[in-house]
Formats: structure tokens, sequence, C-alpha cells
């Protein structure tokens, strides 16, 4: 690739993930991005002027274009195009992956990418009926399978795949427990990647547990497998901890070519090595992650131990175990600060909130030349990975 067109990042931010119903359950999309991308400019000094485009992951705003919602309510000019995009959970982070796919093509010098949800906010669902005097029938989320015994709902799959796995519930809750103590012990190191939006200032869910919270838990899902008897079954359920919780956020990156970085005399912080989106199968659409991160690997010719580090958006503790296991990957080098198991879940930012997240700490501690990579899957069996190189 032409020098000039090789990706580099010069700036990143988030806002807090707060919970369905929390401190940014009044704002609209674009309510909660702004403030976020405006603060990230602020803080890393790069112009509102230098921007060519902007585009958002968003998963829950059913229809419209919240990225130009954004774009607006930010104060930039109306000539700056906005793309919004919607492959669910993957939406954030396949956002950056189609700017750098900008930069490649000559289209534009700096984008600002990333992704934004107020799940709090999101409208509410029906389909319309097919004959006359037939009701609207409502409903949370739409099939993302054609064949709805392809299509069993993330968490149904989860439940299905910790019993084919041997992952028990036990190990499931102490996964649980240890990225909720990691993310509180790093609190106070989080909030240097924060944006501030009036009372949200840091995440709001994660907190300290201990064994009297692992009993009080509820079941959320036991897999269906009726060949297996119902004790087992029951040893691998999946409970409440050990789920990623409904959540509002949004996160974004800066994504330039090295020329634009010269010309505007911005200083790169990263190199974006690689970015793909793959498909898999939809039955267990966790494991999608999985597919992403080895296509990513072979993209740059590398293996999983090259990585300084690694955050995955477990949106189940399965899930996050099942990426270990699969990759021979040491637990203590995966969400080195707590994941998206504890933080919660804003579907359509959560890719750009994991890629903010690893930056974050590669910047701080990572040294020059150090990989890092990021992953998530999304319902119907899609997956998307980054890796960045520290500049």
């Amino acid at each position: 690739m032409n020098a000039m067109n090789d990706a580099v990042i010069l700036g990143w931010g988030r806002s807090a993930v707060t919970p369905i119903g929390g401190a940014l359950s009044s704002l609209q999309p674009h309510e909660i991005g702004a403030p976020v991308l405006l603060g990230m400019l602020q803080r890393f000094g790069i112009p509102l002027a230098a921007i060519d485009a902007v585009i958002a992951g968003n998963a829950m705003g059913a229809g419209g274009n919240p990225a130009r919602m954004l774009a607006l309510a930010a104060g930039f000019p109306d000539r700056i195009p906005a793309l919004s995009v919607d492959s669910q959970c993957c939406a954030g982070l396949d956002a950056v992956s189609l700017a750098k796919g900008l930069l490649a093509a000559g289209n534009a010098d700096v984008v600002i990418a990333g992704g934004l949800e107020a799940w709090s906010r999101a409208p509410i669902r029906r389909h319309r009926p097919r004959h006359p005097g037939e009701p609207a029938i409502e409903y949370d989320s739409p099939a993302f399978a054609p064949d709805p015994a392809r299509d069993p709902g993330m968490l149904p799959a989860a439940a299905r795949h910790a019993l084919a796995a041997g992952i028990t519930r036990e190990r499931q809750d102490n996964w649980a427990v240890q990225s909720h103590a990691r993310a509180v012990a790093a609190r106070l190191h989080l909030q240097h990647e924060i944006i501030a939006i009036g009372n949200a200032v840091h995440d709001s869910y994660p907190r300290a547990l201990d064994q009297r919270h692992l009993v009080r838990m509820p079941v959320a899902a036991v897999s269906d497998d009726d060949r297996i008897d119902a004790a087992t079954r029951q040893a691998h359920a999946v409970s409440r901890l050990a789920i990623s919780p409904s959540a509002d956020g949004a996160a974004f990156v800066v994504i330039a070519t090295r020329d634009a970085a010269r010309r505007l005399n911005l200083r790169p912080q990263f190199a974006w090595r690689a970015g793909v989106s793959v498909g898999a199968l939809p039955e267990t659409p966790m494991l999608a992650a999985i597919d992403a991160a080895q296509a990513a690997l072979a993209r740059t010719k590398n293996k999983i131990g090259d990585m300084w580090g690694v955050e995955l958006h477990d949106a189940f503790a399965a899930q996050a175990i099942a990426f270990c296991d699969h990759l021979k990957l040491s637990p203590a080098l995966l969400n080195r600060h707590g994941g998206g198991l504890v933080r919660g879940h804003p579907i359509g930012a959560s890719g750009a909130i994991s890629l903010v997240r690893l930056l974050a700490d590669m910047q701080h501690a990572a040294p020059d030349g150090a990989l890092g990579l990021t992953t998530i899957a999304a319902a119907g069996g899609l997956g998307a990975a980054a890796i960045v190189e520290r500049y």
C-alpha cells in the first residue's frame, strides 16, 4: 500500500457505559455521541475542520441515519458526509474498518469512526399485520437468519455452547467475579479514556462481588439439549452474573492517512495494521469472535502470542472462556481491566469501546512496536477484529 494511504490513529475516546435506566437513559444516540466526539477532538488537538467524514455504528435506533444526526449535532458543516452501519454488535468496530477503506480509496484523509447506542431510548418495535383486522406484533429482536432453526438467539446459544464445551456455571461465574474485580481496581485508570457526560463519569456497573452474590444470582438460560440429564445441564447453566447487561454508551477514534497527519502536524498514536469482518455459523454466534481474531492474525502474519494485549467484548463469560481455550490465550492477557461482561453492552458501540480500551491501555504501558488485538461477535454469526501497532 502507498505510504500516504497507510492508516494511523490520531485520537480516541468513549463515554462511560451505563445500564439501561442509568445516567445516560434520557439521551438520544446523537446526544450521547456528540459530547464524546467533540471531547475527543479537543483532547487530542484535532481541528473539527480537518474531518472529512463520520461513520458510526448503531443497532437499536431502528432506522434513520444516526451518524448524520451525530455530525450535525456536533457542529460539522452540512457538507460532511455521514454513514450509519448496522452489523449489530460488530457495528462500532466495522465502522472503523470502513473508515480505513475510505482512506485507502482516496475518498477521505481524516475520518471519525466508532459507535453510539441509546438502548434506553430504543423505539418500540412492531411487525405490521399481514391482513386487515390482525394486531401488530411487538418484538424485541429481529431475526438474524431466515431459517429459525439457525437463529437460536444469543443467550440460548451461549447456554448450548457452555454445555457442549464443558464450561460449568461455576467457571463462568468465577470469570465474571474476576472481571468485575479488574474493572473496580482500574476505575481511576479508566477515567483517562472516558469523556464525561453530565454525571456519567465512570462505568457504573462493575462492582465488588463475593460468594454471597454468586449463590443469589438466578439462572438466565439452560441448554435445551434433552439428551443430557437435567442436573448436568443445570451445572452448565448461564447465570445473570455471566451476561453483559444492556447499556448506553458511545466511542470513537480518529483515523487518518500518514500524509494527512504530517500535513496537520498531528502525532500518530497507533498504526492500523488490519481490520476484518467475517461470517460464521449463526447457530454459535458468540464463537465468530474467534474466527475474526484468526482472520486478523492471518492478515498480519502474527500469532496470538505476539499480541501485547487482547480486548474481547465478552457478551458472556462462556464466550471469553471459549476464546481463551480455543486460541490457547492466557486469561491474564484478555481484558486486563475488565471486559464488556462487566461494563455493559451498548450494542452498536461495544466494538468501538473495546478498541478504545485497547488503545488506552497500550498508550499507557505498551512499548513502541507492540501489537494489540480487539474482537467482537454479533448475532447471526458475524465477527469483527482489528490489530493495531503502538506508533
